[in-house]
């Protein structure tokens, strides 16, 4: 779960960098069934993820446009708790759907508001 999360980050921070106005469409991972969770040094731990998320959010804040998070229904509470946190936490506008459609739907509403014609 926390690898999926900083692959999340991750894949934001290269959206920032190209320093284009952008929306994502992000794909949350089902929790694991039955599998035990990964062994400490794994995964980033959630201070390196706060951290990046602070170092990133200033690019979010200026180019994102949207994240859409299309996430299961059974996803931990905290997880959603953070899909659902909007600009609060991301620095840009969300929304949380189980579908896809739905997802991209929004997303390119959203770069559509500002000018721009999604690809």
């Amino acid at each position: 779960m926390e690898h999926a999360q900083a692959v999340i980050l991750d894949a934001l921070r290269a959206l920032t960098e190209r320093a284009e106005p952008f929306a994502a469409i992000l794909l949350m991972p089902a929790p694991p069934e039955g599998r035990t969770p990964p062994a400490p040094g794994d995964a980033p731990s959630a201070a390196d993820r706060i951290r990046t998320l602070k170092l990133i959010r200033p690019g979010l804040t200026a180019l994102c446009r949207g994240l859409a998070f299309v996430a299961p229904a059974d996803i931990p509470a905290e997880r959603a708790a953070a899909i659902h946190s909007g600009e609060q936490l991301w620095g840009c506008p969300t929304t949380a759907t189980q579908d896809v459609t739905a997802a991209r739907a929004w997303a390119e509403a959203r770069i559509r508001t500002c000018g721009i014609s999604p690809e």
